[in-house]
């Protein structure tokens, strides 16, 4: 019972979001509950779309364990997927912690897919979970070259965070209030 509980906090009732980056009908993406089977198709995704920001092997190296997503994460961490009309997976994103305080562990778009509005439409959906779920506020260490994005979605820059992967790295600490405005 608690791991089909956890399985349905991916999505906002039941309700899955769906965008069209650019302008062609083709390029239709919805967001989705990520499958188990989907974890190491995810784990590569998150890589190649760290790799897009010019990091070395060794670099690479030392984020590979952070980035990796198990199938017994899936659930847990709240998972979605970003999937093209064509099947294509094209970004995830995590929503991880209990309420009222939460975290975006991972948020990654496949480098073919930026700049059509993926990430939008993660963050997007990550957002209206979390509000829909009691979280008065989300955080997250952002990459650096990512700050702009996250700016310009809404996230401001609290702080400042020790890296998980890379010892001596500090990385921008990004917030978001989840909170609906009182009248």
């Amino acid at each position: 019972m608690e791991q089909e509980q956890e399985q349905g906090r991916g999505q906002v009732s039941g309700q899955e979001h769906d965008r069209q980056p650019g302008r062609s009908r083709e390029r239709a993406v919805r967001v989705r509950a990520a499958r188990p089977d989907e974890a190491a198709a995810l784990t590569d995704l998150a890589l190649r779309s760290k790799a897009h920001w010019g990091y070395d092997a060794a670099f690479m190296a030392a984020c590979a364990d952070e980035l990796t997503l198990r199938p017994s994460d899936v659930a847990r961490r709240r998972t979605v997927v970003a999937e093209a009309a064509d099947g294509r997976l094209v970004g995830l994103a995590t929503l991880e912690g209990p309420p009222p305080e939460g975290e975006l562990g991972l948020m990654f778009v496949d480098p073919d897919a930026m700049g059509h509005g993926v990430g939008r439409l993660l963050f997007d959906h990550v957002r209206d979970t979390a509000r829909a779920l009691g979280f008065a506020h989300v955080r997250w260490a952002a990459d650096p070259n990512a700050v702009p994005f996250y700016e310009a979605v809404g996230g401001r820059h609290v702080g400042a965070v020790p890296s998980g992967s890379v010892p001596g790295r500090t990385l921008p600490l990004m917030e978001i209030t989840t909170a609906a405005p009182r009248p």
